[in-house]
């Protein structure tokens, strides 16, 4: 009976305990799901605030596009072009911009004229905000009240003006909410300035007042992006059980509220949270197993999550068409094994085998990019099967695989893995019935012996496989130091590429430039290609450099021009695009040297589309905007390359009018797969719309390409799903064809 009776208390004092526990947990509960219902609404209340001032601010910006603008000096400010203000201001206010009142004003403020909806009204302030622009035009006529950081002033006919550091006017501008006609609305003025005849503003200049009502759109997408879907603006104080932000006009008198039911975490914390207080005594045992559960879930999760690392590392270090390790992924081991053997933890030298196959390009441009692609596959898929385990087998891109493997012997091991690969070769690929006769050629050096330099040994390998090529491909060589001809080899073909520029050796491809939405063929780019007698052909990304280097670029982009112009003055009617190296633009004989080439070869410079890259709009002397300028007076027309890569500002881009952009290939390369490179890509097609500029999509290779930059907004597209570069004779003759109208099959 004592047992049973201290039991009992046992029992009792638990389940006091338990009972006191719940208790306090209820009473913590209460207090801390009011204290996060207050934090709550007060997250909202700042959010809102936010997000009103920021669309304030965002509805005089978006304006500032149209009003600054030489066309807006001319028609609206130094002269009273109606017709012009209608349709530019009135109308593409009210369709692009949602402005329900609109007045452009003369800079003492009186109208000039006015609309409503977009539509030509009475040019009579309405007095119930005559008094708020009043006060706005004073604000904005303030220091500091501009679009941009002033860094001089501009001294007018009446007075000065604020400006940057390049001498460009800044916008003025002021806002305020209002109550306008018992709906709360933005009132804003800016001031209209050129963006590009600076000596347009010679005095002050008007101003446009504009006003939008709060309730249409704003508020739509305020409770579309702060997920409220019941905020609405009221006249009245918030009744209780709303949370509200407080709308002022400038002079503290209250405009009204703009209330929506607050999100309370506290009830539902509570609601959810009541139940398992209540059952926790009865169904402990439960608790100890939902318990378990979790943590057996809990650590399925964290395997799931270690294995999709896992996976996601084996990506970042792999190559995804062979599977095989990838040039990071090689470099790492190259380096773990070199210092492994210098360190004396390993025995023997590290090898390195540099290959590719022989003649790559010709399988790729006869049987197509998918057998080129298969014949890589089962390349990778023969060296894998067939060398050992103990060797380290990657892929570096294209045809290239690079090859590593420990051994000792010097050159009698470097020359027994050399015949080792050779002798793989020599069996046919079979691949969508056609039996492929390939070779490769290789290149082997091998450290720490050679060198101790992850990257000097590969360049070595390199050099060894360019020098097997040389001498018939279907090889392997050995790096010896007689062959260490990087700087050699560069004056080699710096004094050859001289060589070629005096003989007229070298050639220009034409790449065809259509129309997205039915492959019209628009214009060409031309590409400068060197087919050298002993070498073959030499990659741009080879003779380029070194002719900047060793001061060629200007003679040989000279030589560009003259050959392009030369070519394409009696084509039919089409673009030809030329690139220009920054050093031909910062040359300061440029500008009378090109004229002396048109002049020479007699080429409309309309129908030339000149590119250069972001880089050399980094420079912002007068010198390069002087010559973009002078280009664009004697008919050139001026396309920025690469765009997205370098140091994309919109500041350059409002510094000079481009005629287009052309998206780096990166961006659709990437595309299929990669929705930030969608993003990135239609982000840069507005913008370029918006700046008035055509938007070149370059290096589109398959047809989901194609759809997705059409999808874009890209108005033009190069790349191989449509033509690869064309010889000469080939692109005239596309041009003829298209003249007479016969239909063209686009070759990929």
């Amino acid at each position: 009976m004592a047992e049973g009776l201290r039991t009992g208390w046992v029992a009792l004092a638990t389940f006091v305990a338990l009972l006191s526990l719940s208790l306090a947990l209820v009473a913590t509960f209460n207090h801390s799901t009011g204290v996060a219902d207050d934090l709550a609404r007060e997250d909202e209340r700042g959010l809102a605030r936010q997000y009103l001032d920021r669309a304030m601010r965002d509805f005089v910006a978006t304006q500032k596009v149209q009003l600054t603008w030489d066309d807006a000096m001319h028609n609206a400010v130094l002269g009273d072009n109606v017709a012009w203000s209608n349709y530019y201001l009135g109308a593409f206010f009210w369709n692009n911009f949602g402005t329900d009142r609109l007045y452009l004003l003369r800079p003492d403020g009186r109208p000039l004229h006015a609309w409503e909806r977009g539509r030509p009204v009475a040019p009579q302030l309405d007095p119930v905000i005559a008094v708020d622009i009043a006060a706005l035009l004073e604000s904005a006529r303030k220091p500091g009240a501009t679009f941009g950081r002033p860094a001089r002033m501009i001294a007018l006919a009446d007075g000065p003006w604020p400006a940057d550091a390049a001498g460009r006017p800044l916008t003025r501008w002021a806002a305020r909410p209002v109550l306008y006609r018992g709906r709360p609305a933005f009132l804003a003025v800016a001031s209209i300035v050129p963006d590009r005849d600076y000596a347009l503003l010679a005095r002050q200049p008007g101003y446009v007042a504009s006003l939008r009502f709060i309730e249409g759109a704003t508020l739509g997408q305020m409770r579309q992006d702060l997920l409220l879907p019941d905020l609405h603006f009221i006249t009245t104080p918030p009744p209780a059980g709303l949370n509200a932000i407080a709308l002022d006009e400038a002079d503290g008198e209250r405009i009204g509220w703009i209330a929506w039911r607050a999100k309370t975490p506290g009830p539902t914390i509570v609601r959810r949270t009541a139940p398992l207080l209540a059952t926790y005594i009865l169904f402990f045992l439960g608790v100890v197993l939902g318990g378990a559960i979790i943590v057996r879930r809990m650590r399925r999760a964290a395997r799931e999550l270690l294995a999709s690392e896992a996976q996601a590392q084996h990506n970042a270090l792999h190559d995804a068409m062979s599977g095989l390790p990838n040039r990071v992924h090689y470099m790492q081991r190259l380096r773990s094994e070199l210092n492994a053997c210098i360190a004396g933890e390993a025995k023997g030298d590290v090898f390195v085998a540099y290959l590719d196959i022989d003649s790559f390009k010709v399988v790729n441009d006869t049987l197509g990019h998918h057998v080129g692609d298969e014949l890589v596959r089962q390349v990778a898929l023969r060296l894998r099967r067939a060398l050992p385990d103990s060797d380290f087998l990657s892929r570096f891109g294209g045809d290239e695989f690079v090859l590593m493997r420990r051994a000792s012997g010097g050159v009698l091991a470097a020359d027994s893995l050399g015949r080792e690969i050779m002798a793989l070769m020599r069996e046919p690929f079979v691949i969508s019935g056609n039996a492929l006769d390939v070779t490769c050629s290789c290149g082997i050096s091998w450290g720490p012996e050679q060198s101790e330099d992850p990257g000097e040994l590969l360049r070595r390998a390199d050099i060894a496989l360019y020098r097997a090529k040389q001498r018939g491909r279907a090889r392997y060589r050995r790096f010896t130091r007689d062959m260490d001809a990087s700087v050699k080899l560069r004056r080699e073909m710096e004094m050859e590429l001289r060589r070629a520029i005096a003989r007229d050796e070298l050639s220009v491809a034409y790449q065809p430039i259509v129309a997205v939405e039915n492959g019209a063929i628009e214009g060409f780019e031309a590409l400068l290609r060197w087919t050298h007698p002993e070498r073959g052909e030499i990659r741009p990304g080879l003779f380029v450099p070194i002719a900047e280097q060793g001061g060629l670029m200007i003679p040989l982009g000279n030589w560009m021009l003259r050959h392009v112009f030369r070519e394409v003055r009696s084509w039919p009617a089409c673009d030809v695009s030329v690139n220009l190296s920054p050093l031909q633009i910062m040359a300061a004989d440029f500008v009378p040297t090109i004229a002396g080439i048109v002049a020479e070869t007699g080429v409309d410079p309309r129908r030339i589309v000149l590119e250069v890259t972001e880089g050399i709009m980094l420079d912002r002397s007068d010198h390069v905007l002087g010559v973009l300028r002078d280009l664009n007076r004697m008919g050139f027309r001026i396309a920025l390359d690469d765009f997205g890569i370098g140091y994309s500002s919109l500041s350059y881009l409002r510094s000079f009018q481009f005629d287009r952009i052309k998206i780096d290939r990166s961006f659709v390369q990437n595309i299929e797969g990669d929705m930030d490179a969608h993003s990135i890509l239609c982000a840069i097609v507005a913008l370029g719309h918006t700046l008035r500029m055509k938007v070149v999509a370059e290096g589109v290779e398959t047809e989901v390409q194609r759809r997705l930059v059409q999808a874009a907004g890209c108005e033009l597209v190069q790349g191989h799903l449509f033509w690869k570069a064309l010889a000469v004779g080939e692109a005239r003759g596309l041009l003829w064809r298209r003249e007479r109208g016969d239909a063209l099959r686009l070759a990929g």
